[in-house]
């Protein structure tokens, strides 16, 4: 018996070591996703401001993702819903982002749709500048308030104005956000979500969730 709580106390050592490990690992993933974007504001590529029309926010009843799958499918003059696709599946299937993104493919097969992880700064700023510049909305990940609690969503960026540091956002809580850059990368890298719980933050650890993640669509 002795031996057997031995062996029992060295596992349990060894799953809290590798949980602290993860954790770490996900903290310095995150703060170099953090680099400096200042010069985005002066940059001649992001002068012009761009607006996506025609996206009508709608409000989410049975999941964000399918929220958003919802909202892309009426701007490309589909008929997607999210009661459609929880009758297809009867269950939620875009809780990940690989999902999120595999299901984008399947339901909008003229376009090719493709998950960016951990994307510096800089990087999500040119990604969703790009992706909005060839026409199309932009679906992300952050952090979101819902009344007043925080939590993991998915939204579309519809329009940048980065001159005026101005980011709008199709939110399937039900309405229309205007954010500045900042406020927006407080967000999508979840540095506003102070008080997460410890295993959403091992859902992170682990590459359940992902930080600084933002969608392209060609």
């Amino acid at each position: 018996m002795k031996r057997i709580f031995q062996i029992l106390g060295l596992v349990l050592c060894g799953i809290i070591i590798v949980a602290f490990i993860a954790l770490f690992v996900c903290r310095v993933r995150t703060v170099l996703t953090q680099d400096d974007y200042a010069s985005v504001f002066t940059d001649p590529k992001y002068e012009k401001a761009l607006k996506i029309d025609n996206v009508e926010v709608i409000k989410q009843h049975v999941s964000c993702g399918y929220a958003v799958i919802e909202m892309f499918s009426a701007w490309n003059g589909g008929t997607v819903t999210e009661d459609s696709l929880y009758d297809e599946y009867g269950t939620v299937v875009t809780s990940t982002g690989n999902k999120f993104c595999k299901e984008m493919n399947k339901q909008f097969p003229e376009y090719k749709t493709e998950i960016h992880k951990y994307m510096k700064n800089t990087e999500f700023i040119d990604i969703m500048y790009d992706t909005l510049a060839s026409g199309k909305p932009v679906p992300f990940e952050w952090a979101a308030l819902y009344g007043d609690e925080w939590t993991l969503h998915y939204s579309l960026i519809i329009g940048a104005d980065i001159p005026h540091d101005k980011i709008t956002v199709a939110n399937p809580y039900g309405y229309y956000e205007e954010l500045t850059l900042d406020e927006l990368l407080n967000r999508t890298s979840f540095r506003s979500y102070e008080k997460m719980p410890l295993f959403m933050k091992m859902a992170f650890a682990i590459g359940l969730f992902e930080k600084n993640t933002i969608f392209s669509i060609r």
